[in-house]
């Protein structure tokens, strides 16, 4: 081990388990070979050395499922690149159904995995029985079952990433713990430790258990808490014989796997039990938490169950280990909003085997290159809104978290701790109009109204479809009105805003004030970061209302590229509220109101009106296709102009009801149809883009559009059964395929 730390690295990572030394590795691969990992006790000694480490690929979104797909690439050939086995078993997954709704629930992964890529088959449960022969099948409704799936030795995974970082000049700092982080004008500059200072560009931060704490020292939030893991471990017991497929159980919370000749049994059981911070403290390495056979109990029955070979086998151990969970049960990748230069790769929810190859990867990309090397958005380090980093909520929530690993994927399915964080400015009357709501980024949102009882969560026609039906009806025939008031904010001020907006949006942003602007912010590969509509209100105040997720992300994102220009950029997204009224009565309901001015703005234009005595703002848009406006008020008179709107006619609709009129008009949406790894030309959204250009990613974009016209070409030529002579680049291949 290095005795004496370096004055300077380019990048420090943080912590000395998965993704700590998969981050690494990838830093030295992609030419950081001055990067050092800093680890306070051993290698693996959080988390990571009790891993069950299973690796299954499959994922809810492409882009998830194709980072494990990398890892699964990666960990097979780090054996012949560094001569370390990483012991990786390939046996395969077997996933039960025991009732018709979870037969329907991995039916469904079973089609997922074939459209992304991935081998995956229904088997019958007699098939099932011969997989695993120790198995009672007697209430199995069917199976599905993934031949690639497969499991490695989590310590040696990470002594052949760090043996192949090493190779490459990266280096390794044991028994090393961080004391501080240095920053200077919101940017990390350097790391305090136990052996001395270290300064440095940027962070990797993927302490495990630890990363809050290291994160607060940086001033920035990272909410993730540690829960409760277990795993049953058994001695040998006959019917085992070499290793087993994975079992995964999940109507009985299960996953079972062969381990030395008897069984582990790990369990994520429906309400998990969270480890107060403090708890684990800097003298816990390869640490376990005590037995907990009272909690672990009706675990055990599920397992006696399946396996009656479980009445007789002798145990060796009910495993108590660690694990790290987040609000939403997805890791955080990627750069911190509050603090430049840091980055996480933390929070890894008990996937972080499966994960960590391609996350690290993913990570340096980051870190080197400004971007992930795909989009991982649902994963973005900037996704929270700060409530969710409080430690009353994450205590409340994060066991939750642990159990919905196995739930069922329903529809419409609501988390149900830590709610009403943050209540709508109208909130109270959405509650009187019998609202069933939705959290997102903190906000109770109402999905829809008129509700009666708990909806039922189903595949089929949902409990909740004649509600939205009727609202949409509302919207077509008469009007509706749509709670918008979580859209984020942004106001931006300034004798340079007018040319701030123009270098970082793509859009029309210098016309003049009274106008209503939709436009994409785009990176500099000319795909989408965040897509605004934009008021501009004098020659130098702009507000910006992006996606009610987004605010966190998008104010980073302008203030990152502000720093040359005179202008002030501030969150308005608490002191204002809006509302969509939409549908053929909306004009009759202005009038009404004694709002008639509002006849005759343009569309896409933005005017003044009085409602119920308050001043408002309302602009002629529509994101559900009705006419309509977008009315904009003072949240201090919400309350009273809603409640005209209601009076006048307008029947209160929800999320759904604008989701389901969004799709049907056409309407694209970040996090849906719109990503970074979409550029408006793919999407149709050429007409938004300004064509002299200078705005960040234009070049990329006549890059696109130089290569389309190439194509165009060579497509043209291949009508006339002619061949260029310069043939078919990976690049073409993939734009034509």
């Amino acid at each position: 081990m290095p005795k004496d730390l370096p004055a300077h690295a380019s990048v420090v990572v943080i912590g000395g388990g998965i993704m700590g030394c998969s981050t690494l590795y990838h830093l030295a691969k992609m030419g950081a070979h001055d990067a050092i990992l800093l680890e306070r006790n051993q290698l693996t000694s959080g988390t990571t050395w009790h891993s069950a480490a299973q690796v299954r690929a499959l994922r809810h979104s492409r882009n998830l499922t194709r980072m494990i797909q990398y890892s699964v690439e990666l960990y097979s050939q780090l054996e012949r690149e560094t001569g370390q086995s990483v012991g990786w078993i390939q046996k395969g997954s077997l996933s039960l159904a025991t009732n018709p709704d979870r037969l329907v629930h991995i039916q469904r992964q079973e089609a997922l995995a074939h459209a992304y890529g991935i081998e995956a088959t229904s088997i019958s449960p007699q098939e099932a029985k011969e997989r695993w022969p120790l198995m009672n099948a007697d209430d199995v409704l069917g199976a599905v079952w993934s031949p690639d799936d497969g499991r490695v030795s989590p310590s040696d995974v990470c002594a052949a990433l760090v043996k192949g970082a090493k190779s490459l000049g990266a280096r390794l700092f044991e028994q090393t713990g961080v004391t501080g982080i240095l920053t200077e004008n919101g940017r990390v500059k350097g790391v305090e430790t136990s052996r001395g200072v270290v300064m440095c560009d940027a962070i990797a931060l993927c302490a495990g258990l630890w990363s809050r704490e290291i994160g607060a020292m940086a001033g920035a939030e990272v909410p993730a808490l540690a829960c409760e893991h277990f795993y049953l471990l058994t001695k040998p017991i006959d019917g085992i014989q070499g290793n087993t497929p994975t079992l995964s159980d999940h109507d009985n919370h299960l996953y079972i796997r062969d381990d030395s000749g008897g069984l582990l049994v790990g369990c994520f059981e429906p309400m998990g039990k969270a480890i107060a911070p403090g708890r684990l403290d800097e003298s816990f390495e390869f640490g376990l938490l005590p037995e907990d056979w009272d909690h672990f109990e009706p675990m055990m029955l599920n397992a006696l169950h399946r396996l009656p070979a479980l009445e007789t086998a002798e145990v060796k151990m009910l495993l108590n280990g660690p694990e790290s969970f987040t609000p939403d049960g997805t890791f955080m990748l990627g750069e911190t909003a509050e603090t430049r230069g840091l980055f996480l790769g933390c929070g890894m929810n008990s996937v972080g085997i499966a994960s960590g190859g391609g996350a690290g990867m993913n990570l340096a990309h980051a870190i080197l290159h400004g971007a992930p090397a795909y989009d991982l958005s649902e994963a973005d380090a900037k996704r929270f809104a700060p409530v969710f980093n409080s430690l009353n909520h994450l205590m409340a929530r994060a066991p939750e978290i642990l159990g919905t690993h196995y739930e069922i994927a329903y529809p419409g399915r609501q988390l149900s701790t830590a709610r009403n964080l943050r209540p709508l400015p109208v909130h109270t009357a959405h509650v009187s109009s019998a609202a069933h709501f939705g959290q997102v980024y903190g906000w109770e949102r109402p999905l829809y109204f008129g509700k009666t009882a708990e909806p039922r969560l189903r595949f089929d026609r949902p409990d909740w479809f004649s509600n939205v039906a009727n609202e949409v009806k509302a919207a077509h025939t008469r009007a509706a009105v749509f709670d918008a008031s979580s859209f984020g904010k942004i106001d931006v001020t300034g004798p340079d805003s007018e040319a701030f907006l123009l270098h970082v949006c793509s859009g029309h942003m210098a016309r003049a004030p009274g106008s209503v602007i939709y436009t994409a912010m785009l990176n500099a590969q000319g795909r989408f970061e965040s897509d605004i509509t934009v008021h501009r209100l004098a020659t130098d105040h702009y507000r910006l209302f992006v996606g009610t997720a987004a605010i966190k992300r998008d104010m980073a994102w302008l203030l990152r590229h502000s720093r040359e220009f005179d202008v002030n950029i501030c969150d308005t997204t608490e002191d204002f509220a809006t509302f969509g009224l939409m549908g053929p009565e909306a004009m009759r309901i202005a009038r009404d109101l004694g709002a008639a001015e509002l006849a005759s703005l343009g569309y896409f234009k933005h005017g003044e009106a009085m409602i119920a005595g308050h001043p408002v703002r309302a602009a002629r848009l529509s994101y559900v296709g009705e006419a309509g406006w977008e009315i904009t008020c003072k949240t201090t008179s919400a309350q009273e102009v809603y409640t005209a709107l209601l009076d006048a006619g307008a029947t209160p609709a929800g999320l759904y009801a604008q989701t389901s009129m969004r799709i049907e008009k056409g309407f694209c949406a970040m996090g849906h149809e719109l990503d970074s790894d979409v550029s408006p030309l793919e999407v149709g959204l050429g007409f938004a883009l300004r064509k002299s250009g200078g705005f960040i990613g234009a070049q990329a974009l006549e890059e696109m559009k130089k290569k389309a016209s190439t194509i165009k070409s060579f497509r043209s030529c291949s009508r006339r059964g002619m061949w260029c002579r310069w043939g078919m680049s990976r690049s073409v291949r993939a734009v034509t395929s």
